[in-house]
């Protein structure tokens, strides 16, 4: 395929106030996040990094694809989102810089990156294989955050073209990782739950969309929810289902914990009842 990719000079991403988000399963114990943030500032100090999260369960691709998908419509165009949850660092997995109608992401083709790409339009893609635009010609085999993820990231928001990165992909062949379509009828819609937050909130697939504008309550397992507005609507230690602040369909607990106190995980089913 040759390297060639439709005009991308849609933001001037040479101005220092140019937005670089983080996303990653590393934490605040280690160093991995410090030490790619002093890659960045090597290449430009002048770049705004706003930390997405660290906290995504270690190694959790489906929690990250969730969290990097509700995290990204905050953003100002043009920003450069990298992600880094990425078991097969090292491998023979691609490592990817993708521009979509909005902005860019940088990190691992292995389905982190396709909730965002799944809900916008793909302008460009490249897989990172120009160490130009590295931090070493023989990056880490364990820390490709620190050698490939986050220079590549730091040179794009600083300005260099996206086709400068190395050769080009076919979107179409990205890896995808997709949930469970939701199916509807005229009395329920069925999921999945696909997200616990830090509160225990057990957030589904199912979107405030999805939903008309009627009563409904929620069926998991062998647990018959209510619906509701806020966390309030139910007393306190008993369970509600409401559409959360992204627009899903959650489980939550008032003052408490849905995923202790239910014993419901992720992938476990959920059946909205309409009313």
């Amino acid at each position: 395929m040759r390297n060639e990719l439709p005009y991308l000079g849609q933001w001037d991403l040479g101005e220092s106030n140019q937005v670089l988000t983080l996303l990653s399963d590393f934490g605040s114990r280690d160093i991995y996040v410090g030490v790619m943030k002093g890659v960045i500032a090597s290449i430009n100090p002048n770049l705004t990094v706003v930390d997405i999260s660290h906290e995504i369960p270690p190694q959790d691709v489906a929690a990250g694809r969730f969290c990097l998908l509700n995290a990204y419509p905050y953003f100002p165009p043009g920003t450069v989102h990298l992600a880094v949850v990425d078991p097969g660092v090292g491998s023979r997995r691609r490592s990817v810089a993708v521009q979509f109608d909005g902005g860019f992401l940088v990190g691992p083709d292995n389905g982190l990156l396709t909730g965002v790409l799944s809900e916008t339009p793909i302008v460009g893609a490249i897989e990172l294989t120009n160490p130009e635009y590295w931090r070493c010609p023989e990056p880490s085999h364990t820390f490709h955050g620190r050698d490939i993820f986050a220079p590549v990231a730091a040179h794009l928001a600083s300005g260099v073209p996206l086709a400068a990165l190395g050769r080009v992909v076919a979107p179409e062949t990205l890896v995808k990782l997709n949930l469970p379509p939701c199916q509807r009828t005229d009395t329920h819609i069925t999921g999945v739950i696909q997200y616990v937050d830090g509160f225990g909130n057990l957030i589904t697939n199912i979107r405030a969309s999805d939903i008309p504008n009627q009563t409904w309550s929620l069926r998991a397992a062998k647990h018959s929810i209510p619906g509701g507005k806020t966390y309030s609507d139910a007393p306190t230690g008993q369970p509600l289902a409401l559409v959360g602040s992204n627009g899903w369909v959650e489980i939550a607990i008032t003052r408490g914990n849905a995923r202790m106190q239910l014993g419901l995980k992720v992938g476990d089913g959920v059946v909205v009842i309409l009313n």
